[in-house]
């Protein structure tokens, strides 16, 4: 669900609202339809909410002056404003760290030393800057910090801001990666009532910019950034299924995904204890070595098969036993081939099926077009060695791979000149009829219903989610770092930024504000810090930092999240 921004004008006046809009899929595409209309701000909005953190010291209360007025002769033209800076986004991340208690949990793991500025307060400093304008910590100290209110709600002076610092506070916050993540779980916990009892794992890449010599994990494997050529490192992460991130670990580029299963699942458990939890995982996790190691510890699962699997369920798959769950889904509850320990559930969506269709359907008219040219060439004895010919059928092929084994292609020799000719396979293409759209489950649980294990499956989309935000949002890719540490601490300021965004995504669905923050921070991003200067009778001006008034659309926002924005910082300074 998102937010969708209204204006409306109503006896003469316009008034701001918000629409909740869900999308959701139907046989004939996606669709949205509206769940909710989120008005003004009530009476409790207008005179101030309390912190949804009650009882928590306000992160930067000490900086915001109170409202009683203060009155002084002021020469009218003199007024001027200067130095506008953005405020909004940078005002909420912090807010988001203090509700996670991470402000504490650096001060006390990074006590304060002869450093002349803290190294909590630079990690503060990293991750937010992460959250609001990802880039490097060059541009985080030249450009970022400087150009944005930073300054103001740290107080680190620019000058003391600068890259090697900020390279050494990566190396500071590193070795309390699994102290850290221990306390976000047990936080998101208290906060959102979250619950550990399903896990969703899943694994992705990131790419280095330059040759990584000095990292030895930076190797060349198989690329889900399509970077084929550049080294790379495999990030394996673990999410609840509200996709809440519990923890990760960094593998060698080549490290293929289902090696990774045993480390991870024994990670989680020494950290956070032996638990009757249910691991879902997608199917390239998935190995006869993986499914033995799951059950020889009691461990429940849900796994995703490969498309061969589906041979063993030709006589399901032509039947008529299937249940429908929602529009264009069915599933089918299936016997296991391996023994009354397993079950698996076989599903069919229409909408994936008519995806695969057209996917298939392209490469085959790309394949018969390309199949046509060369015998185009052939005939005109343009094309005469076998061998070449054949070497242009094969890359033909490779490049059209979904479709290449439903062709049968025969050349031979004919006087001066080759002959090619071609027939689609029957069977075979019938059996990609069959089970287009169709997919595998396979799990331990025999006691839950095919639909209660779909939608369990179904959470693993979560963790997909989390690695798009990272990549996309909090640019995780690609990596500039070189040593090996470095890469390991960038990654790690990716995930506790994208803990700030799950956190902002838990309050809009506490709020009724959808599941998609994305909006929010938009939003309140444009809200900006900006010094104010007043002249003085005495001939003293006074310079006031006021933050911008928040339109109707933002009030509303600010309210429903519980937080209160400040109307000044600090007090009146003196020029």
């Amino acid at each position: 669900m998102y937010l969708r921004k209204i204006h409306r004008k109503k006896d003469g006046k316009e008034h701001a609202y918000w629409a909740l809009v869900e999308s959701y899929r139907t046989v004939k595409g996606p669709r949205q339809r509206i769940v909710a209309y989120l008005g003004e701000m009530d009476a409790s909005g207008r005179m101030g909410i309390k912190n949804v953190a009650e009882g928590k010291k306000h992160h930067t209360k000490d900086l915001f002056e109170d409202q009683e007025p203060e009155w002084i002769e002021v020469d009218v033209r003199g007024v001027r404003t200067e130095h506008v800076r953005d405020f909004g986004d940078i005002w909420l991340a912090l807010q988001l760290m203090n509700r996670l208690g991470l402000a504490s949990f650096f001060k006390n793991a990074l006590p304060r030393g002869k450093e002349k500025i803290a190294w909590a307060d630079l990690a503060l400093v990293l991750i937010v800057a992460r959250f609001c304008d990802p880039s490097s910590e060059l541009y985080i100290s030249e450009h970022f910090y400087g150009h944005s209110a930073f300054e103001d709600l740290m107080g680190i002076p620019k000058s003391d801001m600068y890259n090697n610092r900020l390279y050494r506070a990566l190396d500071k916050l590193l070795p309390h990666k699994a102290a850290l993540e221990k306390h976000l779980k047990e936080r998101f916990g208290e906060l959102f009532d979250i619950e550990y009892d399903l896990l969703l794992y899943d694994v992705t890449s990131t790419y280095f910019e330059g040759e990584g010599k000095r990292n030895p994990g930076a190797k060349r494997g198989y690329s889900r950034d399509h970077r084929p050529d550049c080294k790379q490192v495999c990030i394996a992460l673990v999410v609840t299924k509200e996709g809440i991130p519990l923890g990760y670990e960094v593998f060698d580029g080549n490290r293929k995904d289902s090696t990774t299963v045993e480390k991870i699942v024994q990670t989680m458990e020494g950290r956070y204890g032996v638990a009757n939890r249910v691991w879902a995982m997608d199917r390239g996790m998935i190995s006869a070595k993986n499914i033995e190691f799951l059950k020889q510890g009691n461990r429940k699962y849900i796994i995703g098969t490969p498309r061969s699997e589906l041979k063993q369920f030709e006589n399901e798959l032509v039947s008529t036993d299937w249940q429908q769950i929602r529009e264009g889904l069915e599933i089918q509850y299936c016997r296991s081939p391996y023994g009354e320990d397993e079950v698996f559930i076989l599903c069919r969506s229409q909408g994936r099926k008519e995806k695969e269709q057209a996917i298939v359907d392209r490469f085959i008219k790309n394949i018969e077009a390309g199949l046509e040219k060369i015998r185009t060439a052939c005939e005109k004895g343009r094309l005469k060695n076998p061998a070449l010919a054949e070497r242009r059928i094969g890359r033909l092929l490779q490049r059209n791979t979904r479709a290449a084994g439903l062709f049968d292609i025969r050349i031979k020799p004919d006087h001066s000149k080759l002959i090619l000719a071609w027939s689609r396979k029957k069977d075979r293409q019938n059996w990609s009829k069959l089970i287009q759209g169709c997919y595998l489950l396979r799990s331990n649980i025999t006691d839950w219903t095919a639909e209660e294990l779909w939608e369990a499956y179904i959470h693993l989309t979560e963790a997909e989610g989390a690695f798009r935000i990272q990549k996309s949002d909090l640019k995780l890719r690609p990596v500039w770092h070189q040593k090996t540490d470095r890469v390991h601490a960038h990654i790690f300021v990716c995930f506790l930024s994208f803990v700030l965004w799950k956190c902002l995504a838990q309050m809009c669905k506490q709020s009724g504000l959808g599941n998609e923050p994305r909006k929010v921070v938009d939003e309140i991003s444009r809200i900006k810090l900006t010094d104010v200067i007043l002249p003085t009778r005495k001939g003293i001006d006074l310079r006031l930092q006021c933050v911008s008034k928040p339109d109707a659309h933002q009030k509303i926002l600010l309210q429903r999240l519980g937080l209160n924005l400040p109307a000044r910082l600090s007090k009146n300074i003196k020029m």
